[in-house]
């Protein structure tokens, strides 16, 4: 709550919302991981290099979902990233009814694994992501990670000599 008198918060510059509708075919993958990467450097926003690699990861496997599972009845679908001054979202929506779930891993197939890749890399940059279902009928994924490392990874990850 603000005081009387008090100067209101501003929002930093690289804040917003941007969403962009692609063709759901595999020339969009490279096209969405590009756009967003364009737009975090544009917007310069204070993002690490792991976390940036991090989340174009995120942004491809969605979209490649998007793509290969959707297509036939969603021809379109959007991208939109979110941010704010401690967090980025991306989401993929597209228009098909099936709410997909992350398989369980299974060695001997050579795909299948996305929604488990962007759950573990979500999971390690102490973000969440989820599947939400639209009023059209449709779904959006989507991974929200923090701007900031998680404290974990300044004691966990490499051990103590």
């Amino acid at each position: 709550m603000e005081s009387p008198g008090s100067v209101p918060a501003r929002s930093l510059s690289y804040e917003g919302v941007w969403r962009f509708i692609t063709p759901a075919v595999e020339v969009s993958v490279p096209r969405a991981r590009h756009a967003v990467r364009d737009l975090i450097l544009r917007q310069g926003v204070p993002v690490r290099d792991e976390l940036l690699q991090g989340l174009l990861l995120i942004v491809s496997e969605l979209v490649t979902n998007a793509v290969r599972h959707a297509a036939l009845l969603s021809p379109e679908l959007a991208v939109e990233v979110a941010i704010g001054a401690g967090w980025i979202r991306v989401a993929v929506e597209d228009n098909h009814p099936y709410r997909p779930g992350a398989l369980e891993t299974d060695y001997e197939q050579t795909g299948g694994r996305g929604l488990l890749l962007v759950r573990e890399v979500t999971r390690e940059a102490g973000g969440s992501c989820d599947v939400e279902q639209t009023t059209t009928g449709g779904k959006i994924i989507w991974a929200a990670l923090p701007l900031e490392a998680p404290d974990r990874w300044a004691t966990s990850r490499w051990p103590n000599l």
